[in-house]
């Protein structure tokens, strides 16, 4: 809500003046040195707080006049229907994908989406979820961009539901949603080996995203299975970005290797990379799949509307994103819920049979 003006008039020579601004949540938090949270649990749920410190918070509201606005009603009767999406990349759309999935669901309560892109960066991350705490969203969905979700146990522990998106749960009390990517990562390999295929170039991004590790994981899996070494006839390369560009960064680097060395098939770690390496080798005159086989993942929408149709792992994104909704769902008392889905191949032109 905008907050309100209204015009005065001159007193001593002195221009208009202001209303003063009214006092916010945050201000309240601030007075009683408490977290944003804490006022929250006050006005929502209050014997979850120390009387000691449901006092000082309450004494700051006196102080501050805090206005109990629509917000703070709903907020206080427990009915403010927000929820608030932290994704990697916002350009992705297998998280614009899963967004839909979420919103669908929130829809069928009448919640309210709010979804916001940490472009990989934790401090980012942290950033939204801190301001989604303080304008009282019922729960949080959150796709980590490392393994630190210490801000996101604290979060839940305040009383904000959380549920992790895209990546299974490293502890049992939070909820979770994700792919077998493992499974993902072997079935795109193994599938290149059965073409013909003994030597690979894995674009991947950095190890610090859960998902890059476990897809390299399934890779190298494969390899072994086959009876390859995957330290020799798997070539990892690590892309700057999980986009097309970085796809194209890391195609040059492949076809820079010597030729008896360079791969004859790329697996790409998601298809934002693969659809940068297959415009890389269009440009270069490569054929696609003849001189060079390429596989992706996640199945994004374009991915069968190519030029050459991508061979991609297909991951169930609306359902992943339904079900993570799901889960802020359930009752406050029930066990947390780890779902893993299970990956699917779908071969198309790009990785035909040599």
């Amino acid at each position: 809500m905008a907050n309100s003006t209204k015009a005065s008039k001159p007193a001593d020579g002195a221009g208009a003046r202001t209303a003063r601004r009214r006092a916010s949540i945050t201000d309240v938090a601030r007075a009683a040195g408490v977290a944003v949270g804490t006022v929250s649990n006050v006005l929502n749920k209050p014997d979850r707080v120390l009387p000691a410190t449901r006092e000082r918070v309450e004494a700051a509201i006196a102080e501050l006049n805090f206005v109990r606005n629509g917000s703070a009603r709903q907020l206080r009767a427990g009915t403010l229907t927000s929820v608030g999406v932290v994704v990697l990349d916002l350009s992705n759309p297998f998280f614009t994908d899963a967004a839909r999935g979420i919103q669908d669901r929130l829809e069928r309560d009448s919640f309210t989406l709010m979804v916001a892109g940490s472009d990989e960066d934790l401090d980012r991350e942290r950033r939204y979820l801190r301001l989604y705490e303080e304008h009282g969203v019922q729960g949080v969905i959150v796709s980590p961009a490392t393994d630190d979700i210490d801000h996101v146990l604290a979060l839940r522990e305040r009383g904000t539901a959380a549920v992790l998106l895209d990546r299974p749960s490293p502890v049992p009390e939070l909820a979770s949603v994700a792919v077998d990517d493992v499974a993902g990562g072997r079935l795109a390999v193994a599938h290149l080996i059965a073409q013909g295929h003994e030597r690979i170039a894995f674009l991947n991004g950095s190890h610090s995203i859960r998902q890059c590790r476990d897809r390299r994981e399934g890779a190298a899996a494969a390899m072994t299975d086959a009876g390859l070494d995957p330290e020799t006839a798997l070539v990892e390369i690590t892309v700057p970005s999980l986009t097309p560009q970085g796809g194209e960064a890391g195609i040059r680097e492949a076809l820079a290797l010597p030729a008896a060395s360079r791969p004859s098939a790329v697996f790409c770690v998601n298809d934002l990379v693969a659809l940068g390496v297959l415009r890389t080798l269009r440009r270069e005159g490569i054929a696609v799949p003849e001189e060079m086989a390429v596989v992706g993942y996640d199945d994004v929408t374009f991915a069968a509307e190519l030029a050459t149709p991508l061979s991609s792992v297909r991951q169930p994104t609306l359902e992943l994103g339904t079900r993570a909704a799901d889960l802020l769902f359930r009752p406050e008392d029930s066990a947390p819920e780890q779902v893993v889905f299970e990956p699917e191949l779908v071969t198309r032109e790009s990785s035909a049979a040599r």
